[in-house]
């Protein structure tokens, strides 16, 4: 079979889903497989392809084709200019996210300039916002935790593919590995899990029934770590830092709220390009 046809066979088995993009993931899957640039089928459209990677072709279709992300199929996910790998059991970074990440470059370059700064990241995943910080940020001492071993691992494969080394990542439970009233950072930042419990059968399949669950809910109102972490995450800062949110597009309020009733001042709730709540952000300033 030529790339052609065998690419027209993948659009056919992916258009009884309405919500893929057909013509573009074909390509994608396809490309990956033969681990080609995409403008090589574009380029060769007659050309034979092996058996094997026919099959394997038609494979990857039919997963995608129930729901099973592209993302896990094609092994990376692209943010903030980064490659990052991915793969089932670790949540997929999303562009969402980048709101946050770009608060926080932002933030630091007009702080710390050309001093060191600690960040600490809570729920690392595959280290979207670690690294990000890491990589355009070199001045920082960057740190990481995850409750997740394999999201642990996932990060610390992709520190090493970006060749940084100002990272530390730990394997436990919120602020379990640090020394409480010892152990302070400048910025603490979090993506914690806060989809509401009861919005579990309104998601996409292929949130729901692939992405791990310990990413994605936090309680019956979504709000428990923004509870937690705000409460717990005083012990941890120091004078006059900050502590930064990824939320729901309707929770700036209410972690507003939280993180006022914590001793937080300047709460700041930012909108994304669609004006939907995206990130939450205060500072702490002791009176000692």
């Amino acid at each position: 079979m030529v790339i052609k046809d065998l690419l027209m066979e993948g659009i056919k088995v992916l258009e009884l889903n309405p919500s893929i993009n057909s013509q573009l993931e074909v390509r994608l899957i396809l490309s990956k497989i033969m681990e080609v640039d995409k403008s090589y089928l574009y380029a060769y459209t007659d050309r034979s392809v092996d058996v094997n990677i026919a099959n394997e072709f038609i494979e990857m279709v039919n997963r995608r084709s129930k729901g099973y992300p592209l993302q896990y199929l094609l092994g990376v996910q692209e943010f903030m200019g980064m490659e990052f790998l991915i793969k089932e059991g670790v949540l997929i970074p999303r562009g969402d996210t980048e709101v946050l990440v770009q608060y926080l470059i932002d933030y630091i370059n007009k702080r710390f300039v050309s001093k060191e700064f600690s960040i600490l990241d809570i729920g690392v995943g595959s280290g979207a916002i670690s690294l990000a910080i890491a990589n355009y940020c070199p001045n920082g001492n960057v740190f990481g935790v995850d409750i997740n071993k394999e999201a642990i691992d996932l990060a610390l494969e992709n520190m090493k593919r970006f060749g940084l080394n100002n990272v530390t990542y730990y394997y436990g439970d919120l602020f379990s590995p640090f020394i409480k009233g010892k152990d302070k950072f400048d910025i603490i930042v979090s993506n914690p899990p806060y989809i509401p419990t009861s919005d579990r059968e309104s998601l996409q399949v292929e949130v729901k029934d692939f992405e791990p669950e310990t990413a994605l809910f936090g309680g019956e109102d979504g709000l428990d770590f923004y509870r937690m972490i705000s409460k717990k995450a005083l012990d941890y800062l120091k004078n006059d830092s900050l502590l930064a949110y990824e939320v729901g597009f309707n929770q700036g309020k209410d972690v507003k709220d939280i993180m006022e009733k914590c001793g937080y001042e300047s709460i700041e709730v930012i909108k994304d390009l669609e004006e939907r709540d995206r990130v939450v952000v205060g500072t702490l300033k002791r009176r000692e």
